[in-house]
């Protein structure tokens, strides 16, 4: 058997990065109604930027909810701060991003780095007829260019700021030391055979 050629473990490693996983928007499930969580840019947002989060909400049996039809409100809560007031409370607004109409969405201005907790209720108006509804995402807001430290929860100190990657680094990364140790073995192995 032949080695393969350095040109061909190339191709194959180029190949492998260009398939490496993309942010996929989050679902939730409250009773009959699912959410599909949408957070611009790209899931990532950074603390005194302006973000935009919209939920395609769905009934069961896949009718999409608009905005019109739901009595919606949106709260946004710092998770290292349980049972405090939301740090904000966005107005929404009907949104038709991708292949939706009429969804509802806000734009949000995280006040600083951390965690924060989404949290979308809503009621049926109109001739609505789904079920009242409780959805929540997570997400970590990143040091922005107008961004300040969170303040520390009540009798904890502040926490040194942590620097995360994104998830498709760290699985590109993996993904690239892996192909690499394979198609070693692989070469490895036909130099054995000759």
């Amino acid at each position: 058997m032949r080695p393969p050629s350095l040109s061909l473990l190339a191709g194959l490693l180029i190949g492998s990065l260009a398939v490496l996983p993309a942010q996929a928007h989050k679902t939730a499930v409250s009773g009959d109604v699912a959410g599909t969580w949408h957070l611009e840019p790209n899931h990532s947002p950074k603390a005194g930027e302006p973000a935009r989060v919209w939920v395609a909400l769905t009934q069961q049996g896949g009718q999409v909810i608009s905005l019109e039809q739901c009595d919606c409100t949106l709260a946004v809560y710092a998770t290292n701060q349980p049972g405090a007031a939301p740090v904000v409370q966005p107005t929404l607004q009907a949104m038709s991003p991708e292949r939706f109409q009429d969804i509802p969405g806000a734009d949000i201005t995280f006040p600083a780095l951390g965690e924060y907790r989404m949290v979308l209720t809503g009621r049926p108006q109109a001739d609505a007829t789904f079920a009242p509804f409780e959805l929540s995402y997570t997400t970590v807001v990143a040091g922005g260019t107008r961004s300040s430290t969170p303040a520390p929860a009540p009798n904890q100190e502040a926490a040194p700021e942590v620097r995360r990657s994104p998830i498709w680094i760290v699985g590109g990364v993996g993904g690239v030391v892996v192909a690499i140790a394979s198609l070693a073995a692989l070469f490895n192995k036909g130099k054995s055979l000759r």
